[in-house]
């Protein structure tokens, strides 16, 4: 690829193995996938994250983007897939 060459943010996100930014009403809207806002349980931050509600309630660990401790993600998801319970915890 030449240096001049654009990129666009599928390119992007593929070259650094990034996941791609779903944005509310934006492409994407619609989809199984809910962008929450977590306060972080160690930190007190606040940082968005998306959740993946297509195979129903969830229940995982992911990094706080803030302070990088581990936080117990779970969510319940109703017969029509929408999001109706997410709590965020410190792990353990």
């Amino acid at each position: 690829m030449k240096p001049r060459d654009k990129l666009d943010s599928a390119a992007i996100d593929a070259l650094y193995g990034l996941e791609p930014v779903f944005e509310p009403g934006g492409p994407g809207a619609g989809t199984s996938t809910d962008l929450v806002t977590v306060q972080c349980p160690y930190c007190g931050e606040a940082f968005d994250t998306a959740v993946d509600v297509s195979s129903g309630s969830f229940s995982y660990v992911e990094d706080c983007q803030v302070c990088c401790q581990p936080i117990q993600m779970d969510g319940d998801v109703d017969d029509a897939g929408r999001l109706v319970g997410f709590s965020a915890d410190r792990e353990g």
